[in-house]
């Protein structure tokens, strides 16, 4: 039972190219509705367009792909289309001379990329073992920091240096580089391959649904770990289903407070801090500050991981909900630049305790031919979110005339978060194996 470190930071490219393109879109096209669009109700509603497209279509792509069988295998066939066509439309965004033709852009890229993220993500648990799944999240999610660092920090430079259309080209330079690592070194197993290893039930889920399971005396042995009685499902065991519900709930509430900040933050740096000769910042300063924020999520995305086998899961996203409550509260109280680089610092420590090991909670949950339609879960919650929280914040915004609004939205969203995780009792598969080996 030891973690393939090599796979997943390979795996981790898809994450990577992901969040190269999320953290520059959010960062830059609320900048560029502002030139055509004076409300910030209607900026928050163009950039639900994403998460809509997310709830529609990632659930659907992410059950469909776990039907799929290729000779590239089950996820990766939608990642080797749609990353490249992303890469291509990407750098369309900043050229845009209308709304209509930026809104055109927007649409084409955002479908295009809830085809694939869905299944990016499901091939860490595919190919990891349940019980270091934190683990290795903690791994994808160094890349996917990787990412957005880069769009942050580069980005910020690149846009100093030649305008937006820079930082846009960069990124899909990235992406397309992603992408052949991922076609190159990452080998998922085919459909025939994949058919064989389901009879024999020698995945690397704990939860494994052998064909005829009336018939199935012992349990089954995976990686030397003695499984549940595979005539039982994982995911119909006492209490589980209201876990999942409350699980994600948090997810639903923590991401609410996630995305205002996230979609919202340039606009607040660019209308309310000022630099020493009491001119407004620009989006370049936004995208340097939210690299304090990438920098430490980044850093800590691994430990994040580790920690949580020893804490447990529920323990180490308690923590980390309570530490980014509290952190982004006291920004309500500071337009010091020095100190919301402090608190952005961190709140990447405690914002990667939280981000880290939800996914793996959720798909705990899920039998092995399942991971697909409960990664679609995952995203379905945290992309109504990210639906809900900018039009939702966006008039509270235009009602207040006032983005430090924004801090005290974060912290009650991330509060009920924590009201949500008391109620969760399972997902924690380091409990679940020491239980069974006993």
């Amino acid at each position: 039972m030891k973690l393939n470190y090599k796979q997943t930071f390979l795996i981790g490219f898809g994450f990577f190219a992901s969040s190269i393109a999320w953290a520059m879109y959010n960062n830059y096209v609320p900048v560029l509705l502002k030139n055509y669009l004076s409300s910030t109700t209607l900026i928050g509603i163009v950039m639900t367009f994403d998460n809509i497209f997310g709830v529609i279509f990632q659930p659907v792509f992410g059950a469909l792909s776990d039907k799929t069988r290729t000779r590239f295998g089950r996820r990766m066939p939608y990642v080797l289309l749609g990353i490249p066509v992303c890469a291509v439309v990407f750098p369309f965004i900043p050229f845009t001379k209308s709304l209509f033709s930026l809104m055109a852009v927007i649409i084409i890229f955002n479908f295009v990329m809830s085809t694939w993220r869905a299944p990016v993500v499901a091939l860490m648990p595919d190919l990891t073992p349940a019980p270091l799944r934190s683990q290795a999240n903690g791994i994808i999610n160094f890349m996917g920091g990787l990412g957005s660092l880069f769009s942050f920090f580069a980005g910020g430079l690149l846009f100093k240096l030649g305008g937006m259309p820079l930082p846009f080209a960069a990124s899909a330079v990235l992406m397309l580089a992603a992408v052949i690592v991922l076609k190159v070194f990452v080998r998922e197993k085919t459909g025939k391959e994949l058919e064989e290893e389901l009879a024999d039930n020698k995945l690397p889920g704990l939860a494994v649904e052998p064909a005829e399971p009336e018939k199935s005396a012992v349990p089954a042995k995976i990686h030397g770990f003695p499984q549940k009685s595979p005539d039982v499902s994982h995911a119909a065991e006492p209490g589980r289903n209201k876990s999942l519900v409350f699980l994600l709930l948090a997810i639903l509430f923590w991401f609410t407070g996630y995305n205002a900040v996230e979609t919202f933050f340039s606009l607040y740096v660019t209308n309310t801090l000022r630099d020493t000769s009491g001119n407004f910042l620009t989006a370049g300063d936004a995208s340097l500050l939210l690299a304090m924020f990438s920098l430490t999520f980044l850093g800590f995305s691994i430990p994040a991981g580790f920690i949580s086998t020893k804490l447990g899961r529920k323990r180490t996203i308690l923590a980390g909900l309570a530490g980014v409550t509290l952190l982004f509260a006291l920004m309500l109280f500071t337009d010091n630049i020095w100190a919301l680089r402090i608190l952005l610092l961190l709140g990447g420590i405690f914002w990667a305790c939280v981000n880290i090991n939800s996914l793996p909670m959720v798909v705990e949950m899920a039998q092995w031919k399942d991971i697909g339609r409960y990664t679609g879960y995952y995203y379905f919650f945290s992309f109504s979110a990210a639906i809900i929280s900018p039009i939702l914040f966006g008039f509270i915004r235009d009602m207040v005339s006032s983005y430090d609004a924004i801090f005290v939205y974060s912290s009650i969203s991330f509060a009920l978060a924590i009201i949500c995780m008391l109620f969760v009792t399972h997902g924690e598969a380091a409990a679940d194996v020491k239980q069974q080996i006993k």
